[in-house]
């Protein structure tokens, strides 16, 4: 129960960490695509477009907050933990197709056909990105404040919303210092192509920070492994258990942000009879999800075959997906 109500507290800080940067994103996407039109401004546009994926891709996580946590049923029987990754690959896919792909377009435009800018929309410009650098700097402040809370980047960004609010927040901060400089040049020489420049220098920023959030949502969903340390200690155990021959093979993989799935392969020693090794799988699985706390979903399939063919079977070099 501890567990489960520390589970839902985090994700309820989280819901307010995302639904900051939604407010954020909403009003300086507004006030971007306003300014941007008013101005000419091409950085100004791409970061408008910017601005409007992450409040789309804020939503999607809103989404994947509320549905991952529904309980297991008939046709999800391990639960709708996954969705947390899915809908982190659809915010992944957003940024890139709305934010880099916009901002690519824009840029090109720009240095195809050039703009002409008025000193005033060069001002109204620079406060409207301004204002943007504030509100994104105090919601990636926010983000990782919670980071920190949740100990730190190592064990806090393993949330797929938080990590994706970080990168947006982050990128943004960045993708409005590129505009800043960009137009501020622009001003200056008078040369759009410092602006176009801007333009896709955050179209590559963009596109890079959906690949490394899609690979990783991609990783997850495909079923990644439980994280070292923790197989580590779930093999020690069992290779401690008097009543274990041997652990022929052990698999894990990740059901959802705090949900693993376990599956080992044992011999047992001699002379055991039904009901004692009934009584051992029993107290082995309580201890398996006592020394690791994520493991929910815990099967051992006893085997009585020699160590050398049960390396060599398909399920335990990988060549299939298991057994």
């Amino acid at each position: 129960m501890s567990g489960t109500s520390t589970n839902e507290k985090a994700d309820r800080k989280t819901r307010v960490t995302v639904l900051v940067a939604l407010a954020a994103n909403l009003v300086i996407a507004v006030a971007k695509a306003v300014g941007g039109l008013l101005a000419g401004s091409p950085a100004l546009l791409s970061e408008a477009a910017h601005s409007v994926a992450d409040s789309l891709n804020e939503v999607f996580l809103l989404a994947a907050l509320r549905r991952s946590r529904r309980p297991a049923d008939r046709r999800h029987p391990f639960g709708y933990g996954k969705e947390r990754f899915f809908w982190s690959l659809i915010a992944a896919v957003g940024i890139f197709v709305m934010g880099g792909c916009f901002s690519f377009f824009q840029g090109v435009e720009a240095l195809h056909n050039g703009a002409e800018e008025k000193l005033s929309g060069y001002v109204a410009g620079l406060i409207v990105l301004g204002v943007a650098f504030v509100a994104e700097g105090a919601s990636l402040l926010r983000a990782l404040h919670q980071v920190r809370k949740q100990g730190g980047a190592a064990e806090g960004m393993r949330d797929p919303a938080l990590r994706t609010v970080v990168a947006e927040d982050g990128t943004a901060v960045l993708g409005v210092t590129l505009a800043m400089a960009g137009m501020a040049l622009h001003m200056v020489t008078g040369q759009v192509v410092w602006e176009a420049s801007a333009s896709l220098a955050i179209g590559v920023l963009l596109v890079y920070v959906a690949y490394r959030l899609g690979r990783e949502a991609m990783g997850q969903l495909i079923g990644e492994a439980a994280d070292p340390e923790s197989s580590a200690r779930i093999r020690a155990l069992l290779d401690a258990q008097p009543e274990i021959d041997s652990v022929e093979a052990l698999f894990t993989m990740k059901m959802g942000l705090d949900s693993v799935l376990v599956a080992a392969r044992v011999d047992l020693v001699p002379g055991l009879d039904s009901e004692r090794v009934e009584e051992v799988a029993v107290r082995i699985k309580r201890s398996v999800s006592r020394t690791v706390a994520e493991a929910d979903q815990i099967f051992l399939d006893v085997t009585d075959r020699p160590a050398e063919e049960a390396r060599e079977s398909p399920a335990a070099t990988g060549e299939r997906g298991g057994a």
